[in-house]
């Protein structure tokens, strides 16, 4: 028996459940301009089923036996139409799990002799300095997250029934205002997290 519980030793740390969650990975591309960084975002196309015209940064759904950091290194390559060699991975920024079942893992990587190119999932693209992140804070509004059981949850087994007060959370939006651009949501999120890092 004590060999089953043995294995912990060597157990890699996981984030529970993430086999019920869309798991995704995207990059934060770092671009080299004349006179400071710069991190490089995209608007979404607007025949996107979901969530078009909002800005994201290049990423996607990690394919079945593929890595985290290769998935955001081919989804980079696929949507800015560059080769994957012209990626290079600095290291892993915070994973962020959200209310709605998805789960994402940000890569920090360079991108070398980037042209503007990209894919028909893209409409647009644009680049920021990194100077703007580090001289000025986002500012946060808040969604509440409440627990809504289903009709067919067992309220006989759990204390005090249908009266069970459920705890209630609440969920951080971000927004970055960049000239006529609002940088917001997941993205922000993923971008203040960053910045927080850095500083």
């Amino acid at each position: 028996m004590l060999d089953m519980i043995s294995k912990f030793k060597n157990k890699a740390v996981s984030i529970s459940d993430s086999d019920h969650y869309n798991e995704s990975s995207v990059l934060i591309p770092i671009l080299e301009g004349e006179n400071n960084l710069c991190l490089l975002y995209e608007i979404r196309s607007e025949n996107l089923k979901n969530q078009p015209n909002e800005i994201c940064f290049p990423g996607g759904r990690i394919e079945k036996g593929e890595s985290k950091e290769n998935a955001a290194i081919r989804e980079t390559a696929e949507e800015l139409l560059i080769a994957t060699e012209s990626i290079e991975v600095i290291g892993a920024s915070d994973i962020l799990v959200t209310p709605f079942n998805t789960i994402i893992y940000p890569y920090i990587g360079t991108v070398k002799d980037y042209k503007g190119t990209f894919n028909n999932e893209v409409k647009e693209v644009f680049t920021v300095p990194l100077s703007f992140f580090l001289s000025s804070d986002p500012f946060c509004h808040y969604i509440d997250v409440n627990m809504q059981p289903r009709e067919d949850f067992p309220y006989d087994l759990i204390q005090r029934g249908m009266d069970y007060k459920w705890a209630k959370g609440r969920y951080p939006v971000y927004f970055y205002v960049f000239d006529s651009r609002v940088i917001w949501g997941i993205t922000a999120r993923i971008t203040y997290d960053f910045i927080r890092n850095i500083k």
